[in-house]
């Protein structure tokens, strides 16, 4: 290898090591930063596939100093792409079973397609996400009387959101949002289960706050809540490798998909997954749940997978299973 060769090696091995290593460096500090890093975030273990070539380029250079860097990347990479946040089955009795499907429909285009998804599945518990004034009314009329029971949020394009329940639901406060977050509790064969969806804006480049500010209100309900059992779902537009989101993590609540082994399959965008995405689309439940199942599925219209999850309720270690 000629000089100016290596020099041009060593130059696009450093190039891509350093701007590997800043997305590294922010996950490990637990800081979402400012753009382009919470986007790049959202692609975290796809990091391997600029770090890996910059790797083999030191080796074509004989950059010791530059292969050193690079296996110290790697074995970061690695270690920040494991599984976060509480696993385990819970300790008591099962109390009772359901199914829950959360689906953003991008707008509404991909009602048509939800509704034939709802009924071959089966779901309990239906969390809808960017459904508008026409999804709400035709969800209504289509599948209301296997769902006679609904929180909404009703609003134009992104805004509104819909949960569809089999099990009858009381009034509950959402969450504060540009986009509806609506909430309810279910009584599930007895058993008081509150629900919450979730939508906090996306973090594009000018409002990276603003989606901080949302998932840390969706953290504060999380961490205020001690009444039971809970499940939170929705687009959470964040992965396990944003800090906003594994903070709602610490609060307790688990991943169902991770608790069935697909914590890292992708849910958008549908376009590119399962191969190239990002698991933002989540079903979270607290420590009175176990997940069996979680099926990621694919409705034309929309740029997000749906996640179909099967859940059962625990009784509190030493409980009697009374609500």
């Amino acid at each position: 290898m000629g000089h100016r060769t290596r020099l041009l090696a060593v130059w696009c091995a450093a190039a891509g090591l350093g701007a590997v290593s800043v997305i590294v460096g922010c996950r490990l500090a637990d800081t979402d930063a400012v753009t382009p890093v919470p986007q790049t975030l959202a692609f975290l273990p796809w990091l391997l596939v600029p770090a890996a070539p910059a790797v083999a380029l030191t080796l074509l250079a004989r950059w010791w100093t530059g292969l050193v860097w690079g296996v110290v990347v790697l074995a970061l990479l690695a270690w920040c792409v494991r599984p976060y946040g509480p696993g385990g089955e819970p300790g008591g009795p099962a109390l009772a079973r359901l199914r829950v499907l959360t689906s953003n429909v991008e707008f509404g285009w991909a009602t048509g397609a939800l509704i034939p998804l709802i009924r071959s599945t089966g779901p309990d518990i239906v969390f809808v996400q960017e459904c508008e004034y026409t999804c709400q009314a035709r969800l209504k009329r289509e599948v209301g009387g296997a769902y006679p029971y609904r929180s909404a949020v009703e609003g134009d394009t992104s805004v509104g959101s819909v949960i569809l329940s089999r099990f009858p639901l009381t009034a509950a406060p959402g969450v504060p949002g540009r986009m509806g977050m609506p909430g309810a509790v279910a009584d599930v064969d007895g058993h008081a289960v509150r629900l919450q969806l979730a939508h906090p804006k996306p973090p594009l480049p000018r409002q990276v706050s603003l989606w901080k500010e949302e998932l840390g209100r969706l953290r504060a309900f999380a961490a205020r809540h001690d009444d039971g059992p809970l499940v939170l779902a929705g687009d959470f537009n964040a992965s396990q490798d944003h800090a906003a989101f594994r903070r709602i993590l610490d609060t307790g609540l688990r991943d169902a998909a991770r608790l069935s082994g697909a914590g890292r399959e992708p849910s958008w965008p549908s376009d590119t997954a399962p191969p190239f995405g990002a698991q933002i689309d989540h079903v979270l439940v607290s420590e009175e749940f176990s997940a069996s199942r979680a099926r990621f599925l694919d409705p034309a219209g929309t740029d997000h997978r749906s996640l179909l999850v099967d859940l059962t309720l625990h009784a509190a270690p030493g409980a009697d299973g009374a609500s």
